[in-house]
């Protein structure tokens, strides 16, 4: 089986108001982003380590570490773009914010359309190689832009979680999913959360994308850990 896949950008979201976590999530995702969220800067040093991300947007009001922390600390290790999200608008906290590392600055509120072309931008000046549009594994190919995919070139109906769970998958071959983690990383709207919704979902994806469904090509059951997308050929 061919298969060739972007490198997708990670992005890490740092920020204690919840309704501005979703917002941003769903919007950079849409755009072809993978994103992992934190609340407080405990949580985003944390998952800094366990998801090193290619940018980090990051709130200067924190509830238990500073921002301005969270920076020096990340900036201490990695030279990651950081981007940071800030309520406080006079110059000399802005100033602040970027002579401990940061690489831009964004004021709220702020509109996701111009938080994520900053996204972008500070991407390419670290060099990192723009997200493609279009990812194919043997006759399966998925439009990270168009949010549509085809089989044998043409295209095929897929309901909003069906597409969430193959795009995670697609985007990360060979990776190993558990359930809890599908649910937090490719759920829509109307997912219900529950374990077993996973097994459903996945169980029509592959009457879908399989030509056998019951020995699958593409989505492999792992056994006590949960499922991956696969590369290769099952030979």
């Amino acid at each position: 089986m061919t298969y060739n896949a972007p490198k997708v950008p990670r992005i890490l979201v740092v920020d204690d108001e919840k309704q501005i976590l979703e917002v941003v999530k769903a919007y950079l995702e849409k755009s072809g982003f993978m994103v992992m969220t934190a609340e407080n800067g405990r949580d985003a040093l944390l998952g800094f380590e366990h998801f090193p991300p290619d940018a980090v947007l990051l709130d200067l009001m924190l509830p238990d570490i500073s921002g301005e922390a969270v920076c020096k600390k990340i900036r201490a290790k990695s030279k990651v773009p950081i981007i940071m999200l800030t309520a406080k608008v006079d110059e000399e906290n802005i100033v602040a914010g970027l002579s401990l590392g940061a690489d831009d600055y964004v004021k709220k509120p702020f509109s996701p359309k111009e938080l994520t072309a900053r996204v972008k931008a500070a991407l390419r000046r670290s060099g990192f190689t723009a997200v493609s549009e279009r990812i194919v594994a043997g006759n399966l190919a998925l439009n990270l832009e168009k949010r549509s995919v085809e089989k044998d070139s043409i295209t095929i109906f897929l309901t909003a979680n069906e597409y969430n769970i193959l795009e995670l998958f697609m985007t990360n071959p060979g990776k190993i999913f558990s359930r809890e983690e599908i649910i937090e990383n490719a759920k829509s709207a109307d997912f219900d959360g529950f374990d077993r919704a996973v097994d459903t979902h996945i169980k029509n994806l592959r009457k879908k994308i399989e030509e056998d469904p019951k020995n699958p090509q593409f989505i492999e059951t792992v056994y006590g850990m949960g499922y991956r997308f696969s590369g290769t050929d099952n030979d």
